[in-house]
Order: C-alpha cells, then structure tokens, then sequence
C-alpha cells in the first residue's frame, strides 16, 4: 500500500521524463530477474513521453542467455521488440520500441561501422560524424542510463550516449521496483543537462 501511494506521488511530480532510457545488465541479472525486463517495459508504457527503451545484457557467453530467450521475447506480446542475439536479429510485435541487445560492444559497433565506411571506399578526409553515425549499427541515442547493483558500466552505445545522464543504484536488478525507475525519471528531470556545453 505504502509503495503504491509513493508510486502515485513519484508520477505526478514527472512532467518532462527522457524520451528513451538504456538499462545495463548483466547476465546474472537477467537469469536472477527473467521477468523484471518485461515488467520494466510494462511500467514504462505508463509514464507518457517515454519513447524508446534500450536493454544491454553483457556477456561474452550466448549460451547463458539462452534459457531466458522466450522471457525476453515476452515483451513482443504488447511492445515493438527488436532483440539482438550477436549477429541475428528477431523483430515482433507493435507499441512501444524495446531494443534488447546481447553481448554486443561498443567496440565492436564502432570497429564494424569503420570497416563499412572503408568497404565503401570513402575518402578519409571527407569522413564526419554524420557519417560514423549513419553506419552505427544502434540509432539509439539514450538520454538516461540506468545501471542497478554498482556503477560498473559497460561500453556499449559508447558512441551514442556521449550525452547521457548516468543514474547509479545499489539495489540488485532483482529487486528493482516500479518506484526506482520513477526516482531515476524524477532525478533525471532535476538536472541540467549541457550537451557538452
């Protein structure tokens, strides 16, 4: 009762929340929590203004992950769900867009996105960011970061998030509630951001 009285006072002090949100996990979150992403998504198609969310699970072992796959694929059932496994790719369902990317780097986003421009045989003297950027495989360009259990983040949208805001938290992604995610919105909404001014 207490946390639902709080999640109502949280949600009518939001007013201008990120239009999309990256969450950082690992692969011990998602296998100590395969629901949590789902309900994640569920809750965030409550706070209007947000548009996109992102969720990074950092492994360098696949096969980990696969146990939790139709988990994942969950969110395909009321949302645009774009998953990344490595190299495949699985596209379903309509609503909010939900990108899930599994041990990918923003290394090796970076490096592929050279290796096209050069496949391309453009000329590095008329190389600019737009054109890095048109080549990066995730248009995703988060305005908050939300990493659970540490301030441990990972390279990933490296490139993207140069103007993000960071939110750390040391609760466990298990245990990451409804009310966390308003408090990251609320917080988010507190700050000034600069863009690199």
């Amino acid at each position: 009762m207490i946390h639902r009285l709080y999640e109502y006072l949280l949600m009518r002090e939001i007013t201008t929340p990120p239009r999309e949100i990256c969450f950082m996990l690992t692969a011990f979150d998602l296998r100590s929590a395969p629901e949590r992403i789902n309900e994640v998504v569920r809750w965030s198609e409550g706070v209007p203004g947000i548009g996109m969310l992102t969720f990074h699970i950092d492994t360098d072992d696949i096969s980990c992950v696969m146990p939790f796959i139709d988990d994942l694929k969950e969110v395909s059932r009321h949302a645009r769900l774009e998953l990344h496994l490595k190299d495949e790719v699985f596209l379903s369902g309509e609503g909010l867009p939900v990108l899930i990317v599994v041990g990918r780097s923003g290394r090796e986003e970076i490096t592929e996105s050279i290796q096209k421009i050069a496949d391309e045989g453009i000329d590095p003297c008329d190389l600019t960011e737009e054109t890095i950027e048109s080549h990066l495989t995730f248009r995703s360009a988060p305005d908050l970061i939300i990493k659970t259990g540490g301030s441990y983040l990972t390279d990933f949208l490296i490139w993207q998030s140069v103007y993000s805001e960071l939110f750390f938290l040391d609760v466990n992604w298990e245990f990451f509630r409804k009310t966390d995610l308003l408090r990251a919105i609320r917080d988010f909404q507190s700050r000034a951001r600069r863009f690199g001014a």
